[in-house]
């Protein structure tokens, strides 16, 4: 075996090593970005599907698609994006996070930044249930929307009149993060469907 394979054999293994070290370290910084990252219809380069309809046995979950919400697959930073009925304006996009066991942070300290993401807001409403025998941590949030987006997360642009409706689950392998943002009017048509997703919950 002459050098220069001995050395792209010794490249494969390093690559690899890193990528599985990289999965098991998520950092706060790191999950920010992933909730910014573009949906299936915009693939991340390498990126890799890991749900369909609702469905992940990594995260020992699994959830139905409301009815009407087209399903834009998975990226390699997300399990799931779901884009709801625009109401005249921007869609709505629900977006579905896991970064494994113990990982992605506390819960009150992501419902805080999410709170946070918003330059001004009225009414905040936080709520707690239990769906599928699982315990569910929920916010609610309307106002000033900063989008905020790239590896600094800084805003975008501000949206005005935007909502965000925020779960994070308490699932079998880890929590499981539901964000789902967009115009007011539409959260608010689509409000029933987020809650019967989140209802719909159940381990396997």
């Amino acid at each position: 075996m002459n050098v220069r394979i001995i050395l792209v054999v010794v490249a494969i293994v390093a690559a690899f090593f890193a990528g599985a070290y990289w999965q098991k370290t998520v950092t706060p910084a790191q999950q920010q970005a992933a909730e910014q990252a573009p949906p299936a219809g915009m693939p991340e380069q390498g990126a890799v599907p890991q749900i369909a309809t609702g469905e992940a046995e990594a995260v020992g979950m699994k959830w139905d698609v409301p009815a009407g919400w087209k399903d834009r697959g998975a990226t390699s930073m997300r399990l799931a994006t779901y884009e709801a009925p625009a109401q005249g304006g921007d869609p709505g996009e629900c977006a579905v996070f896991y970064f494994g066991p113990s990982q992605g942070g506390d819960v009150e300290a992501n419902i805080d930044r999410w709170i946070g993401q918003f330059a001004s807001h009225g009414k905040i409403s936080r709520s707690t249930r239990t769906c599928g025998g699982m315990g569910v941590k929920i916010v609610e949030v309307d106002g000033d929307y900063l989008a905020p987006s790239g590896p600094m997360m800084e805003s975008s642009g501000t949206k005005k009149g935007w909502m965000l409706k925020g779960a994070i689950v308490e699932g079998p392998n880890g929590n499981v993060f539901f964000k789902f943002t967009g115009p007011k009017k539409v959260l608010e048509a689509e409000a029933k469907k987020f809650d019967g997703m989140l209802e719909s919950l159940r381990k396997g």
